[in-house]
Parts: C-alpha cells; structure tokens; sequence
C-alpha cells in the first residue's frame, strides 16, 4: 500500500464533481497507475476516490497533484514499473511529483 498527499487540488474539471476531486493535504492510497494520453504524463487513480465514466475523460490524477515520503519512493517505483510494464527511473518521478519529510 503506498500513501500520498494531495498538494495540488487546483483547476478542477467541471465534469467532476466536488465529492469526487481531492482534498489539499489529505493522504490518498495509490490503486493503479499510468500514462495518460494526450499529455503522456504520469497519473494514478485512488482507492478512495472513483473517477467513473460521468467524469470522462477525466479519470485519473495527474502525479504532479501528490507528494510521498521519501522511505515510500522505492515501492513507488516498482509499483509504477509493475503497473505500466515498463522501466522508470527515480530521476524521471522526480520530474513529476514531490518528495515529502
């Protein structure tokens, strides 16, 4: 199970609605993980929030939107590289989200 905090709830899309976008500081729990078209970024869906098809095309968290604990970044890793089936770097997650204390 790896952890987040929400740093960046900004801009929400009016086809979500506000029960279903993020909550600045609030700690979230990673379910999956991708690359999202068109912008080729990074991007998670949440445990405790579900992005369904009302709220399309948005269905997933950019990862510039959450910060994680440093002893987490490891396990990021690998859950990013299992999820994707790719190779990734902590160079390239640090380009995209923050690193907590």
């Amino acid at each position: 199970m790896i952890k987040c905090i929400c740093i960046d709830n900004n801009n929400r899309p009016s086809r979500v609605p506000e029960n279903k976008w993020l909550e600045k500081g609030k700690e979230y729990t990673l379910e999956f993980t991708m690359t999202v078209h068109p912008q080729k970024k990074l991007a998670f869906q949440l445990r405790e929030i579900e992005l369904d098809e009302s709220c399309s095309p948005y269905t997933w968290f950019l990862a510039s939107r959450f910060a994680f604990r440093q002893e987490d970044i490891g396990k990021l890793i690998e859950f990013i590289k299992d999820c994707n089936k790719i190779t990734f770097s902590i160079n390239e997650l640090m380009k995209v989200t923050t690193v907590s204390t």
